[in-house]
């Protein structure tokens, strides 16, 4: 509790417009008049009474679709956060707390995935898809955005087994799971939240990245797909500004929101950049 008080205004007011921005994609499509695939006006209507955000290409609202939209993305980076936490936290773990020849292998195909480029495994991933679903797009981010997180785990766990907390668990005979859970993973907390937050607004980016390639969600917009529909219809040459710029603030309110919050939790939780900000 001390340490959330401690959080910097800025810190405070990015994660009220992340949760703001959240709440909008929660309750938005329930209480759109109309679905996102829905034609209710004219191709590029301006932002007005009518259409608050104008419509698109073929009329559909560009308000819906946003919140659809805003939906799709958080829960592609949810999916794809929480995969990339655990695989990165369970990997770093294992290698950490076992050592020797299980510690070699898989800190060895780590780095095998740390030297290939992320996005190329990515495009080659959606491109073998038959249908690229929500789902199954979550997952496959989340698969590659692992090896970061394992690495780091994997250094702070070997120094964690050192502690005498560690070793009096030992000798009380408390076994390798127990250890784990109690005496390691507890201390580890700040950073594994920290490492989600940054998996988070990575997914994101990295859907909006694929879709802009054509390669986004099938059958369901999200904010990298508005983008892409934005591109292909020149709007941008055309003035349609509203149908770019839209998801454009909200991708990067997201990810801003998110960088600020990962920074302000590392302030709190590091005591040497806590020294450091005391003393300047």
């Amino acid at each position: 509790m001390n340490r959330l008080r401690a959080l910097p205004p800025h810190c405070l007011a990015a994660a009220a417009v992340f949760l703001a921005i959240a709440a909008a994609g929660l309750v938005g499509p329930l209480a759109a008049p109309a679905g996102p695939g829905e034609l209710l006006g004219g191709p590029f209507t301006p932002p007005g009474a009518e259409y608050l955000l104008g419509t698109d290409h073929l009329g559909r609202s560009v308000a819906i679709q946003l919140v659809h939209g805003i939906r799709t993305s958080l829960y592609i980076g949810l999916l794809a956060g929480v995969t990339g936490t655990v695989v990165g936290v369970v990997v770093g773990t294992l290698a950490g707390y076992r050592g020797g020849l299980l510690d070699e292998i898989l800190m060895g195909f780590t780095n095998i995935m740390i030297t290939v480029p992320a996005i190329i495994v990515l495009l080659l991933l959606s491109i073998s898809l038959d249908t690229r679903s929500v789902t199954v797009m979550g997952l496959c981010i989340g698969a590659v955005s692992w090896p970061w997180t394992a690495r780091a785990v994997r250094s702070q766990i070997a120094s964690l087994r050192e502690r005498e907390h560690v070793d009096i668990a030992r000798l009380s005979g408390s076994g390798t799971w127990r250890i784990i859970t109690v005496e390691l993973l507890p201390y580890m907390m700040s950073y594994i939240v920290m490492a989600f937050v940054i998996q988070l607004y990575g997914a994101i980016l990295a859907e909006a990245a694929l879709s802009l390639l054509g390669l986004g969600p099938s059958g369901t917009p999200s904010l990298g797909v508005m983008l892409h529909w934005a591109i292909a219809w020149e709007s941008i040459r055309g003035g349609q500004w509203w149908v770019f710029l839209t998801p454009t603030v909200f991708i990067t309110a997201i990810t801003f929101s998110l960088l600020l919050v990962q920074s302000s939790l590392d302030s709190v939780f590091n005591p040497r950049l806590r020294a450091r900000k005391a003393a300047r």
